[in-house]
């Protein structure tokens, strides 16, 4: 299996202005590769720098060290020296993000949402129903939704075209068991077409139905007594 994502030496830290300017180191030295067709599960305690190497990864952090390096339209670009267009191009194409949480404009009908991904509307359709959200709801906003009929759709919208590159943080989150089920079909699925999957699953039954492997995130306290 090819290597889709390799992460060298990332360190990221963040400056706390309203405590004088002390700086917050929370990675340093992570180094990761991911192949095509595998799950990688992050694993550590809260607070390790999980989320903050997701999004590290995603490009919505910028990285203090070492390099991100993504396979793209046949060539390596990192992440962590690329402009904002070529992130925009890579997250088009190769890069693809489900978080806990659905950001989307505030009237736009779920069904359209899921057909923004490149899906005609029967097959968007058919995706939400997959996902259990009735019919009835298609043509609403998610705005009046609860939150795991949100999650439903944030998942449809990442699932519609699974990208080479998966990133996914906490997809399961305010799910009951029947739609967990349902999305770990998903990342089987994304799996066996291809994609490196990388995630955050805090559900353990999840996380072993669909990880190959754990890469632990220990905070830099832990690390240095090691």
């Amino acid at each position: 299996m090819s290597v889709l994502l390799s992460v060298e030496g990332l360190g990221k830290s963040f400056t706390l202005h309203l405590q004088g300017g002390l700086t917050l180191p929370v990675l340093r030295g992570v180094s990761l590769e991911v192949r095509a067709g595998e799950c990688v599960a992050l694993s550590g305690p809260s607070g390790a720098g999980k989320s903050t190497l997701m999004r590290c990864l995603q490009g919505n952090y910028g990285a203090d060290a070492g390099r991100i390096r993504i396979r793209h339209r046949g060539a390596w670009l990192d992440l962590a020296e690329a402009d904002a267009r070529a992130v925009r191009e890579v997250r088009a194409e190769t890069l693809g993000y489900v978080s806990q949480f659905l950001r989307a404009i505030p009237r736009v009908p779920a069904l359209e949402l899921v057909m923004e991904e490149g899906l005609d509307r029967a097959a968007a359709a058919a995706l939400l129903r997959r996902l259990n959200l009735p019919g009835r709801l298609h043509g609403l906003p998610p705005a009046t939704f609860s939150g795991g009929e949100q999650q439903r759709v944030n998942l449809a919208r990442g699932f519609a075209r699974p990208r080479p590159v998966m990133l996914l943080d906490e997809p399961t989150a305010s799910l009951d068991a029947a739609n967990r089920d349902v999305v770990v079909a998903l990342i089987r699925e994304a799996k066996a077409a291809g994609s490196a999957v990388i995630g955050i699953f805090h559900d353990a039954e999840v996380r072993d139905a669909v990880a190959d492997r754990l890469f632990p995130v220990l905070p830099l306290a832990a690390t240095e007594a090691a």
